[in-house]
């Protein structure tokens, strides 16, 4: 990683930490899980798909040359390709681009292809987080903010929670080990409480987040 990027004192973070801060854990998406389920590489295929053999099956039926059906779909299949590549391109720009770091007081995401950004989240605004496992294992934890913590959708887009426009979550996206994030934010959460208040709050617990099977606003509270 070069250019924007090497005027930062530490990788992923835009100044030295504060005395009394630590790192507790760094990471960026997996570029295939971000084609997967951020670019929907899939679908994308799935469509291209449908579109040859719908091409070669209307040509049959139609008594059509099958040699210029077939060709008319190598130019289908030749612009699946360039949108698949496409797609593969921007993921893995995406990934070399973010790195999500967790502190004992913060979450921090620095992000951005074309305009590098960074996003410093206190634990202060989060209320709640919840991890997501897909079913070829990495995931997302989404973070949900107080009243306090407001930020824009589109200003976070890809790295917020798809579809919560208004209330808007900021999210790490495609991890190749959620769950571990997740406890590691979770007891990050849990010594960020005072001690006076931690009766109100659940003790971490290193297999809730693991069998979690989909993203609710309650599963890590803090």
């Amino acid at each position: 990683m070069n250019g924007e990027y090497d005027t930062e004192p530490v990788p992923g973070l835009p100044e030295l930490l504060p005395e009394g801060e630590a790192l507790l854990w760094q990471g960026a998406p997996s570029w295939t899980a971000v084609a997967r389920h951020v670019f929907h590489a899939g679908l994308v295929a799935l469509y291209f798909g449908a579109l040859i053999a719908w091409r070669l099956g209307s040509a049959y039926a139609a008594g059509e040359d099958m040699a210029a059906a077939t060709a008319s779909a190598l130019w289908i299949a030749a612009v699946a390709a360039a949108g698949l590549g496409l797609i593969g391109l921007l993921a893995r720009l995406t990934s070399r681009t973010t790195i999500y770091s967790i502190t004992s007081r913060r979450v921090v995401m620095r992000y951005g292809i074309a305009m590098p950004m960074s996003v410093n989240i206190p634990y202060k605004i989060i209320a709640s987080a919840a991890v997501n496992v897909q079913r070829d294992g990495t995931g997302d934890v989404a973070m949900t903010l107080t009243g306090k913590g407001k930020l824009a959708y589109f200003h976070l887009w890809p790295h917020a929670r798809p579809w919560h426009l208004t209330k808007t979550q900021p999210m790490l996206r495609c991890l190749a080990k959620p769950a571990s994030v997740a406890n590691i934010l979770s007891r990050a959460l849990y010594d960020a409480t005072p001690a006076s208040e931690r009766s109100l709050v659940t003790a971490p617990d290193a297999t809730a987040a693991a069998s979690l099977g989909g993203l609710s606003d309650n599963a890590v509270t803090a």
